[in-house]
């Protein structure tokens, strides 16, 4: 049965000589794979639409199995990310982690709204750290992971100075912070950034300027919690933390 939907191309698998499995986020079906048949010959039609990151209409003919792409129509190619190396890495990272924390075929238009957003915003030129971070906080959730952010997660209280603790799962108020002596130290700036892009809504972002010491901090305390509670080990995420030496010979 052939059908259409909206989607991203999160994956991209060469297959043979000439063939390429692509994975596509669809606005209709959640995540799903389809065998595009001589993509990587250059006259291909499906060439340019099965590209990383092209966002369109994919005509998929579908089965019990995987399915069969017929038709490509770009929307946009996300051209000024693919210009760019490092821009390229932030949304492959992103790519590649719905891939990894996303099952087959679970519609979620929330999701998929969230992805898009996040490389639309990339690649008209909003701070690739700060949507990093925003799409890393909204992820959890997806993930069946809820940080404690509103309160402390030791003692429940609301107010005072919030470190971070991954034992905790969460902040740690002044008051408790010897319930773990590995805390990471949390600016009240860093404090209220996690909760703003663990909660708000992603389509009113404006232009958010951070210094470089919290975007640290963040970095540092994401991390962490994603390294101890998502059992995710992706290759773009290793690249990305070796981008500052690499920045540096650019």
């Amino acid at each position: 049965m052939l059908q259409k939907c909206e989607g991203i191309i999160i994956r991209t698998t060469d297959y043979g000589e000439t063939n390429k499995v692509v994975t596509i986020y669809t606005r209709e079906w959640g995540k799903i794979g389809a065998m595009a048949r001589g993509a990587k010959k250059p006259k291909s039609r499906l060439s340019a639409a099965t590209q990383l990151l092209t966002y369109g209409y994919f005509l998929v003919q579908k089965g019990s199995g995987m399915g069969s792409l017929q038709q490509g129509e770009i929307i946009s190619s996300m051209r000024s990310i693919r210009e760019d190396i490092f821009l390229t890495a932030y949304a492959s990272y992103i790519a590649e982690l719905t891939d990894k924390a996303v099952e087959d075929r679970k519609p979620n238009p929330y999701l998929f709204e969230l992805l898009y957003q996040t490389l639309n915003y990339l690649n008209e030129g909003y701070d690739p750290e700060i949507l990093m971070f925003i799409y890393e906080m909204k992820m959890l959730n997806v993930m069946g992971l809820y940080p404690i952010l509103d309160q402390c997660a030791v003692c429940g209280s609301t107010d005072g100075h919030f470190s971070f603790s991954i034992r905790e799962g969460g902040l740690i108020c002044h008051r408790c912070l010897e319930k773990d002596p590995y805390h990471f130290k949390l600016s009240q700036a860093g404090a209220r950034l996690l909760r703003l892009f663990y909660y708000f809504d992603l389509s009113r972002l404006g232009n958010i300027s951070v210094k470089k010491e919290t975007k640290d901090e963040l970095m540092r305390i994401i991390s962490a919690y994603y390294e101890e509670y998502s059992g995710l080990s992706l290759k773009s995420k290793r690249f990305l933390d070796s981008m500052d030496s690499l920045r540096g010979m650019v």
